[in-house]
């Protein structure tokens, strides 16, 4: 029996090399501008250090990472009003990955955040923002239950500060796809080919706390969430090309929850949304787009149960979109990537009939920055943003961002 199996294992070892040889080529071919190799990208739509318990032997991993901003908005807004805003700095969080191997199957993943710098006078708080567990059954086929990250979008998943440009995240991966967005649930993932993917299905949102500001509020965050609405979410990426990610995702599910204010109401809300992205680099240039729109039914009923009149009526289609392109002037040493980018978001772009959107919620913004990485796990970043909205309300800022992860 063991002179059986030895030959079927340095088959499966020639097919495992076999497979990663193309992009080895490359690598050689791009030299120091090529991207980094994919165990330095993560795994299974996490960053390095949230992945790291999956490369490790059996037993406790570690990693987390941490960001600190200093926002300085202007006194004014664009139609001269006073601001009412101040220069704060904020050491925004604080996290820790705790994993577990337990054999080359079973693995645990947590990630533990502490928000603001304390939790006194209900200024920050401890959060658990994802707690699984994994089977690891083959490359096109895993499970996974726990607490998961929803897979929308670039940021939700790879929120590490060393993973995107600028101090803060973009504004339609804040509002529209309300990151950090995390739900208890289960579902499988896995790689065929070219193609990643993973879909899972979770507890839904909560239409109570919606509002004319988006969806965020309404996240449940896995605590004593309410199940009686679930929701199923997918992603599909290509992934075939080193350097490119490009796909899509697709969230739907009720989100009444069977809350009495709602019930008594008739109103029966659901939520879509779709999103399409892509993240490609290409030697010393870095491009990123995502186009993200979301609908609820039933929202002229959901105004009625929340005493919602006028403008501030929850929006029955959401809508956001936008694009970076950065250059690196450092590619293979420390890292310099001036950037640019330009978002457009409105969360009201339409309301049921008798209501009214209110052109605050209707933003546009150009975000121009630069990203220093001394080391590939160490970023120092520094923004301005233009913020228009068609109320002429937006508030222009300067930022200042530091980060690490390990």
């Amino acid at each position: 029996m063991e002179a059986a199996s030895a030959p079927a294992a340095d088959l499966e070892e020639l097919e495992r090399r076999l497979a990663v040889l193309p992009e080895e080529l490359e690598r050689l071919r791009l030299g120091a501008a090529a991207p980094p190799p994919a165990a330095a990208q993560g795994r299974w739509g996490l960053a390095p250090a949230a992945a790291k318990v999956y490369g490790a032997s059996p037993g406790v991993s570690l990693g987390g990472y941490g960001e600190m901003v200093y926002e300085d908005p202007s006194s004014r807004r664009e139609n001269g009003a006073p601001s009412g805003r101040v220069a704060q700095v904020d050491f925004l969080r604080a996290v820790v990955y705790l994993g577990y191997k337990f054999d080359e199957r079973f693995v645990l993943n947590t990630e533990i955040e502490f928000e603001h710098g304390t939790t006194s006078g209900n200024v920050g708080e401890v959060s658990v923002e994802f707690a699984y567990l994994d089977y690891l059954w083959r490359p096109g086929l895993n499970l996974r239950a726990g607490m998961v990250l929803l897979p929308v979008g670039l940021v939700n998943e790879l929120h590490e500060p060393t993973a995107f440009h600028g101090a803060l995240r973009p504004a339609v991966e804040r509002t529209l796809i309300p990151s950090t967005w995390r739900e208890n649930g289960f579902g499988v993932f896995g790689e065929a080919g070219p193609l990643a993917y993973r879909t899972y299905l979770v507890n839904g949102l909560d239409a109570s706390k919606f509002s004319a500001s988006g969806w965020r509020s309404g996240r449940q965050k896995g605590a004593r969430a309410r199940a009686e609405d679930l929701a199923w979410v997918g992603r599909v990426d290509y992934v075939g090309v080193p350097g490119l990610v490009v796909g899509g995702s697709m969230y739907t599910g009720g989100a009444g929850q069977e809350q009495p204010a709602l019930v008594a109401a008739g109103a029966d809300p659901r939520t879509t949304l779709v999103e399409a992205h892509l993240d490609w680099r290409w030697r010393a240039l870095a491009v990123r787009g995502l186009v993200a729109r979301a609908r609820l039914s039933d929202a002229a009923a959901l105004n009625a149960a929340l005493k919602l009149a006028g403008p501030a009526s929850v929006g029955s289609r959401l809508a956001g979109h936008y694009l970076e392109v950065a250059w690196d002037f450092l590619p293979g040493r420390a890292g310099l990537e001036p950037f640019l980018r330009w978002e457009q978001l409105n969360t009201q772009e339409r309301v049921p009939a008798g209501f009214a959107a209110n052109p605050a919620n209707d933003t546009r913004i150009l975000t121009l920055g630069a990203t220093f990485r001394p080391l590939p796990q160490i970023v120092l970043k520094l923004d301005w943003q233009d913020v228009h909205t068609r109320a002429r309300t937006g508030v222009n800022a300067v930022n200042f961002g530091l980060g690490y992860v390990f």
